[in-house]
């Protein structure tokens, strides 16, 4: 899975790397080393533009963690309890193009989400010999990393029809089964899009889903760079760090290569 990730780019960075030339919704997101999910993050993605004439790619803040369209809030009539909004931040691979929650998404809303690196944890033991989880941040030598992702629209019915805040925006990133290094660290890891497959990946007019499942399959990737870094990035939220301090690395050695397998 994926579930910590770095995002430093500014707003007209994303634009110009990723050719964006639609207004998306002009949000300046501030740059985070501990991206979270239910954060707000950058999805790069294409519509169709309003005049009708073919799509235009933007850049856009979303809430990592889809939201499917359909979803109820309410009452959950098993607990008794008010339901919480689901926070779908990874979708797998192998489920993506068939699960009720990923399949409307998958055929025509997908999207790529841009990072400059992503944590995994490897368990271990400290010298005392009690086990605990290290945290690692893997990252390109230079450049972002483009996830394969998904996006979706919720309407919220507190709302009325006309209010330019009904619709929230989220997005999901997709996950295979990883091996090697990064399978002892965890068994899924993001799908990474190689430049020359992102215009096709983000087509909305691409609804193909045999066509669309092979952008994703067979990636032969550049090798990653790895490195300890300290457990200050475990703690999110209030109190915890999402300086640049958090991917310095820790001990002795700095970064290792890791070859992650074809996707």
């Amino acid at each position: 899975m994926c579930g910590r990730y770095v995002s430093v780019a500014r707003l007209q960075e994303l634009q110009e790397h990723y050719r964006a030339t639609g207004a998306g919704d002009g949000t300046e997101l501030a740059p985070s080393h501990n991206v979270a999910p239910t954060n707000k993050v950058y999805a790069v993605l294409e519509r169709g533009r309003t005049d009708g004439a073919g799509t235009q790619r933007q850049v856009r803040a979303v809430r990592w963690g889809l939201v499917p369209s359909w979803w109820k809030p309410g009452i959950d009539p098993r607990t008794s309890k008010r339901k919480t909004m689901p926070s779908l931040h990874n979708a797998r691979a192998d489920k993506v193009s068939a699960a009720p929650s990923w399949r409307g998404p998958f055929a025509k809303r997908r999207a790529v989400i841009p990072v400059a690196g992503y944590y995994e944890w490897l368990p271990t033991q400290n010298a005392d010999g009690k086990p605990f989880k290290q945290p690692y941040y893997i990252h390109p030598a230079g450049g972002l990393l483009s996830f394969a992702g998904l996006y979706e629209l919720w309407p919220d019915p507190a709302k009325e029809e006309d209010d330019p805040d009904r619709w929230l925006w989220s997005a999901t990133i997709i996950t295979h089964h990883a091996t090697w290094l990064a399978g002892m660290m965890n068994d899924r890891t993001p799908v990474i899009l190689p430049p020359d497959r992102i215009d096709a990946w983000l087509d909305p007019e691409l609804t193909d889903k045999i066509a669309a499942l092979e952008l994703i399959s067979g990636i032969e990737y550049e090798p990653l760079q790895v490195r300890a870094v300290s457990t200050a990035v475990n703690k999110t939220g209030r109190g915890g760090s999402r300086g640049p301090e958090l991917i310095e690395p820790i001990g002795e050695h700095g970064d290792q290569p890791l070859q992650l397998a074809p996707a």
